[in-house]
């Protein structure tokens, strides 16, 4: 095992949050009970997050899912009309699809919201272990032909859309912007917008073994989330789970992607914008090396998350903004 990563090579507006956890015995989520887990991580944006701010409109609506229903929230951006039609984020949570809902995410998707220009869709899709793979990754689908289905309601364009996700959410919207089998008649995804993604559920790449200790996501985090979300037997390099191991097949709606290198994630992330690049995918990538995993949910307190967040929306914007 490596040692822990030395304070000082964390990022100046980090070093506080870091800090704090090592303080308080680095217990992280697979450490203590799932529902303990879940409820620490909404504390812990809610804590973290920027500030909540007001847009035109908030509403959450329920849609059909297999056996049942689940949830999804519209926010419309402060500068839009009451009843214009406005581009289409649709916004996909992280939590290594174990923890995490509309509400851990709910102030992110504010300021999206209000700094693309765009109404963003944020998805509550069902968790593992409750639900495994690929569960949460069809409703995210079935949440997604119900926001094409009710798009003149909703006063959206779904031809004119990006998808977007943190972590395990950044994984499942590029499999939607991507994967043949997921693709909707009707849904133009002009890019997508990737947040330090999971790509590579083999777990196989070195930033595995150079953080294992002194963050609150590491390598055994991600083991345990792997564990809830795969069933038994499931072959992790399927396309759906391990994107970064077919990304040479097509070519891929504009990409922005951000990776973090205190994660153990960072090194498939940056693979996986290499890799798009290398099939003709046009690839923005902001690569913070000093920066740990879970940037944008504690931007409240870490200045470099703000500006990703709104480097994030100026590149929404550019894509729909022809449409706008």
């Amino acid at each position: 095992m490596s040692q822990a990563i030395a304070l000082e090579q964390v990022a100046a507006d980090a070093a506080d949050l870091v800090r704090a956890f090592r303080a308080n015995g680095e217990v992280s989520f697979q450490d203590v009970p799932l529902a303990n887990a879940r409820a620490n991580y909404l504390k812990a944006c809610a804590a973290n997050g920027v500030i909540p701010e007001a847009v035109a409109e908030v509403k959450t609506l329920e849609y059909p899912v297999d056996k049942g229903s689940a949830a999804l929230r519209v926010y419309r951006p402060a500068s839009s009309a009451a009843y214009a039609v406005t581009p289409l984020v649709f916004f996909i949570h992280g939590g290594g699809w174990v923890i995490g809902n509309l509400d851990s995410h709910d102030s992110l998707c504010r300021s999206l919201a209000n700094q693309s220009g765009a109404s963003v869709v944020a998805v509550d899709y069902r968790l593992a272990p409750e639900q495994q793979f690929p569960v949460p990754l069809n409703d995210c689908l079935a949440a997604l032909r119900f926001v094409r289905d009710n798009a003149g309601e909703l006063r959206l364009d779904p031809t004119n859309a990006v998808v977007a996700g943190d972590s395990a959410g950044g994984n499942m919207a590029t499999v939607l912007a991507n994967h043949p089998e997921y693709q909707l008649q009707g849904i133009g995804f002009r890019a997508q917008v990737l947040f330090y993604p999971v790509t590579d559920l083999t777990a196989s790449h070195g930033s595995y073994q150079r953080i294992s200790q002194g963050f609150p996501l590491t390598a055994k985090s991600m083991y345990w989330f792997r564990e809830q979300y795969l069933p038994t037997g499931q072959d992790p390099t399927d396309a759906r789970l391990s994107p970064l191991l077919h990304a040479a097949e097509r070519v891929q709606p504009d990409l922005f992607i951000a990776t973090v290198g205190l994660d153990p994630l960072a090194d498939e992330g940056i693979a996986y914008a290499a890799a798009a690049a290398r099939a003709g995918t046009a690839v923005v990538h902001h690569h913070l090396p000093r920066h740990a995993h879970g940037l944008l949910t504690s931007a409240g307190k870490i200045e470099t998350g703000r500006r990703l967040l709104t480097q994030a929306a100026d590149f929404i914007a550019a894509h729909v903004a022809h449409q706008r």
